[in-house]
């Protein structure tokens, strides 16, 4: 897994690129660059998984902690371009009423 970032504007658009799962090092990659974000005082976050073909519960759970670590200071985490696997996973899970999903990075950056 990659990560990318960009700024537009106050927000901050992690770019995940590969299959996002856990196991060291990469499942520590998206909580430490989401911790940076929040140190520079960046409340505003999407995460683009446009680029991920698979997910497992270890990365599922990694956007989890991402999202949680963004709302307790004030902030807010959507996610964008999700496939429709991943996009199962979270009418699954529930996780579609918690995370605010768009099909394109441009609609979640447009609703800020």
């Amino acid at each position: 897994m990659k990560i990318k970032k960009e700024m537009r504007g106050d927000i901050a658009i992690l770019y995940i690129k590969g299959d996002l799962l856990g196991g060291p090092p990469a499942s520590e990659d998206l909580p430490a660059e989401i911790k940076k974000i929040i140190e520079d005082g960046i409340s505003k976050v999407v995460v683009d998984i446009e680029n991920v073909k698979y997910m497992n519960s270890t990365g599922l759970g990694l956007l989890i902690r991402g999202y949680t670590s963004i709302k307790s200071k004030g902030g807010d985490l959507k996610l964008s371009g999700l496939n429709d696997s991943i996009r199962g996973v979270m009418v699954m899970t529930k996780l579609e009423t918690i995370f605010d999903i768009y099909k394109t990075l441009e609609g979640a950056v447009r609703n800020f």
